[in-house]
């Protein structure tokens, strides 16, 4: 599967963090820029692919 998503990143005093656009709750770090694009490949990959049971739930919460 090839799908185009944004990142958008920067640097803290240790590591890049950075995070996908189109999924703002995928966020992740890396010490170098290459690595950080794998740790959010694999988050994406995470939250798209984990199973869900077929009884889940929502709920809103206010924070």
């Amino acid at each position: 599967m090839n799908r185009k998503l944004t990142t958008i990143y920067w640097k803290s005093e240790k590591f890049y963090l950075g995070k996908i656009l189109e999924y703002p709750e995928i966020m992740t770090q890396g010490e170098t820029v290459e690595e950080l694009i794998e740790n959010l490949k694999d988050a994406y990959k995470i939250m798209i692919y984990e199973d869900v049971p077929k009884s889940f739930q929502t709920r809103d919460i206010y924070v």
